[in-house]
């Protein structure tokens, strides 16, 4: 089972939180859910922060009454998703002094079955260009190096990991990663470095929009394949520490 649920948010004045304010608040939603924080290598819950327009200062995001807010948890397997559909926040969240109104709660459920179903096993014509939002700071983690940039290969291999760790259909390993590179590109993007504190250290990761392209001579199932994870990025996130607010990514088609 995969689920996110998007919390559309308000605060009634205007109210600051410190920039390191997302370990708290996961601690405060995972106690909430019953599910333990930072026991699993590959999270079972991905996280997206509070997105909106807020002002920044350089300890502190401030949110304004007149401005909507959008918090998103999703749940990867069957533990977490079913935590998260019975997740009764009642009508406010309240943290670290600051005090949000829940005024909207929308849930998008499906399945890895009914993911990999319509994708791939249905044999759909395959779309050839995907463009995605990275709308919170996405990273990867390679020998001990922290890299901000969309690189088709460590997108998908990361993508890739997930979903074999989750999903009752494994897809393949470093074969089908190596397929994947030889097929698709980066065909454009317009990214941004920003960094996200978290605890007492900052790290630097990129949001904004890729477009990632399928050479036509690259094989259907190949472009199901792709379309396929990118769909479950929705839920997965993309790189290091989505359990704490990165690499929350939209498929804009």
């Amino acid at each position: 089972m995969l689920i996110r649920s998007t919390f559309t948010i308000t605060v009634s004045e205007p109210s600051s939180l410190p920039r390191s304010y997302n370990l708290e608040l996961v601690k405060l939603l995972h106690q909430k859910l019953g599910l333990e924080v930072g026991d699993e290598r590959i999270p079972s819950t991905s996280y997206s922060g509070i997105c909106g327009l807020y002002t920044t200062t350089q300890d502190f995001f401030t949110f304004q009454p007149d401005n909507f807010y959008q918090l998103s948890l999703c749940g990867l397997q069957s533990t977490a998703s079913k935590a998260i559909i019975n997740l009764n926040l009642t009508e406010s969240l309240e943290f670290l002094g600051a005090k949000f109104n829940i005024i909207n709660r929308e849930d998008k459920i499906t399945s890895y079955e009914e993911l990999y179903t319509n994708l791939v096993a249905n044999e759909p014509e395959p779309v050839r260009q995907f463009e995605l939002q990275f709308t919170t700071p996405t990273a990867f983690s390679q020998q001990a190096i922290t890299i901000p940039l969309p690189i088709p290969n460590l997108i998908f291999r990361n993508w890739l990991e997930r979903w074999n760790k989750f999903a009752p259909v494994y897809l393949g390993g470093d074969e089908l990663i190596t397929y994947l590179s030889n097929a698709i590109f980066l065909k454009y993007h317009k990214i941004q470095t920003r960094s996200i504190q978290l605890h007492r250290g900052y790290v630097n990761g990129f949001i904004g929009d890729v477009t990632l392209q399928v050479f036509n001579r690259a094989d259907s199932l190949l472009a199901n394949i792709a379309d396929l994870l990118i769909q479950y990025a929705q839920f997965s996130g993309t790189g290091i520490k989505t359990r704490l607010g990165m690499g929350q990514t939209k498929n804009l088609l």
